[in-house]
């Protein structure tokens, strides 16, 4: 079978298309034919290596994938062959597909069958290869964990990314007031679209300074900041009393300044939000199926495409999600 593998870490010289053996599933285990699989910025680290995150080379990149289940092993029910199926990304036994075990960016793969989720109807393979790292996350991140209420006053960094626009969907599906920070006049355009009340150009402007202005100087209420560098400074300086920053990443950098004088001046609450559990997973797809919003999808690109997907995540010339058909 066709596989997408990063051979070594480094650049993008280091993802290849290669030829595989096909996987049997043992026991426990389901095959899965991938229709479609999405990556993430995990896949970006993972190619570039990380000191805290060593991984076994080579590694098929992809946590987010969507197929149909063509043979299953022993003590797997029967039934779940020839279903349509969404992958959880977390394995059982610990680790992420892509990351501590192969993932999705191939013909066939064989997962755990815990990890295998029924798409219901009018969910294309595209469409739930979109979902679970990044509409699973935005779920956990704005629901479970932040709690975000009608009315409330949305700080979204980041906002044209597949985290960035699940949480804008998301969001606005809560009811909340959406200000989304992007750059660039057409990926503001496109949050406009989507349903962003304001937007803001954080190339041009001072995203804290123009959100806060916006709100009628009352700051923001919540805060998405997964973007980590030297943002949080000004995320802070940007929210309301009693506000709530969420974070579930830090794509520019883990090492972060704080002033801690807007914590306790303001009494903001940091929340964390480590990823998505199996119910995010089955809720966004029901909200899908039911019409509520649909994944943003920035291009579909072939196996054979598999570096320019990366390239286009990594410089963040995409606005959603980017996704390989095999």
């Amino acid at each position: 079978m066709r596989v997408v593998a990063v051979r070594a870490h480094g650049g993008l010289e280091q993802v290849q298309l290669d030829d595989w053996p096909m996987p049997e599933p043992g026991p426990g285990m389901a095959l899965v034919e991938v229709r479609a699989c999405g990556l993430n910025y995990l896949d970006i680290f993972v190619r570039r290596g990380m000191p805290d995150l060593p991984v076994t080379l080579p590694r098929i990149p992809g946590g987010d994938v969507a197929g149909v289940v063509c043979a299953v092993g022993d003590g797997v029910d029967a039934g779940w062959v020839g279903q349509r199926v969404a992958l959880f990304p977390r394995m059982p036994q610990g680790g992420i597909l892509g990351e501590h075990a192969n993932g999705g960016a191939c013909e066939f793969m064989t997962v755990d069958h815990r990890q295998l989720h029924a798409i219901p109807g009018g969910v294309d393979f595209n469409a739930a290869a979109a979902l679970p790292i990044a509409y699973g996350t935005a779920h956990r991140m704005l629901v479970t964990r932040g709690k975000v209420q009608p009315g409330e006053k949305l700080l979204i960094l980041g906002a044209s990314g597949g985290v960035g626009t699940a949480c804008v969907q998301i969001g606005k599906m809560l009811g909340a007031e959406v200000f989304a920070c992007t750059s660039g006049e057409d990926k503001a355009a496109r949050l406009k679209r989507l349903g962003a009340d304001h937007v803001i150009n954080y190339a041009r402007d001072d995203f804290a300074k123009t959100s806060f202005d916006l709100s009628g100087r009352t700051g923001m209420n919540v805060a998405i900041n997964f973007t980590g560098g030297d943002s949080w400074i000004p995320t802070t300086r940007a929210m309301a009393r009693e506000g709530r920053i969420l974070t579930c990443g830090s794509t520019a950098g883990h090492d972060c300044r704080i002033d801690v004088r807007y914590i306790w001046h303001r009494e903001i609450v940091i929340i964390g939000s480590r990823g998505y559990m199996p119910s995010d997973l089955d809720t966004v797809l029901q909200a899908v199926s039911a019409g509520r919003f649909a994944p943003v999808i920035d291009r579909v690109l072939p196996l054979e495409q598999a570096r320019e997907a990366m390239r286009v995540l990594e410089d963040r010339e995409v606005f959603g999600k980017v996704i390989l058909n095999p």
